[in-house]
């Protein structure tokens, strides 16, 4: 007998405690918002974990990116461009790039120099461009500077053209200066003095293109070369103008690189 009793009294609990979970909605209530709660709490660490990963991701990427513009190397390039700057601006021999060269008047654009004057019903044009020009000066001169404790002179010897308009006709030279000789010796003398030397000449209307036909100078009659140069004499163009314009492509060289290195020093300074 209180075997049945008690399997009676375990069948009335669990029915009890059946009924109380999952009878109706109201006895569901607590049970469902125990569930919304461990829920709650899970949708919680869910969302806040990828949050904290952004942020420290965030985080990580400000510290890159800091360090990358705050770099060793870019620290000491700054300093070593401050020094430089300093040192290429005393070695400058002119501060202002002149206007004027004999006769010509100057204009400058980039790393472009140009010239122009009239001569009588003639226009005269000289181009040329200061980038790749800079040699230092002959082994014989480099050499004796060295034995009097100097540094050898950089020198800007770019090739230029020369343009003689009549009308719409172009009379055009382009020319380079002659690197250095040997000196003389007792089989061989050098009569010839000149500071550059004719490339190729060409005769056209209107336009340059590269249908214009142009000729080596090297190929020319000997005769007809040293007229040409005696033209190119009268018209200005000498040893002399030659001296001049070496100095004002080194000059105007030099300017256009301490302003590299300025400009190099601001973009890596982020100034």
């Amino acid at each position: 007998m209180n075997g049945i009793v008690r399997s009676a009294l375990r069948a009335t609990t669990l029915r009890g405690v059946l009924s109380s979970s999952c009878g109706s909605n109201n006895g569901g209530q607590p049970a469902r918002a125990l569930w919304n709660l461990y829920g709650r709490r899970q949708t919680v660490e869910t969302s806040v974990a990828p949050l904290v990963s952004s942020l420290k991701l965030h985080d990580l990427r400000i510290r890159r990116c800091y360090s990358k513009s705050h770099t060793k190397a870019e620290k000491e390039l700054v300093e070593f461009l401050a020094e430089e700057i300093v040192a290429e601006k005393k070695a400058q021999k002119l501060k202002m790039i002149p206007t004027t060269l004999e006769g010509f008047s100057v204009s400058l654009d980039g790393a472009e120099v140009n010239l122009e004057k009239k001569d009588g019903s003639d226009t005269i044009h000289i181009s040329f461009n200061v980038n790749h020009t800079v040699d230092a000066e002959s082994e014989d001169e480099t050499s004796q500077s060295y034995e009097n404790a100097e540094i050898a002179e950089m020198k800007s010897k770019p090739t230029f053209t020369v343009d003689i308009v009549r009308g719409n006709q172009t009379l055009g030279f382009t020319c380079s200066f002659i690197a250095h000789r040997n000196p003389p010796t007792e089989n061989y003398t050098d009569t010839y003095n000149d500071l550059f030397s004719i490339d190729e000449i060409s005769l056209y209307e209107g336009e340059h293109s590269d249908k214009v036909y142009s000729v080596a100078g090297e190929i020319l009659d000997g005769y007809l070369y040293d007229l040409l140069m005696n033209y190119l004499e009268e018209k200005g163009i000498s040893n002399e103008f030659a001296e001049k314009l070496i100095n004002l492509s080194t000059c105007y060289e030099h300017t256009a690189y301490v302003s590299l290195l300025e400009g190099l020093s601001k973009f890596t300074s982020g100034k």
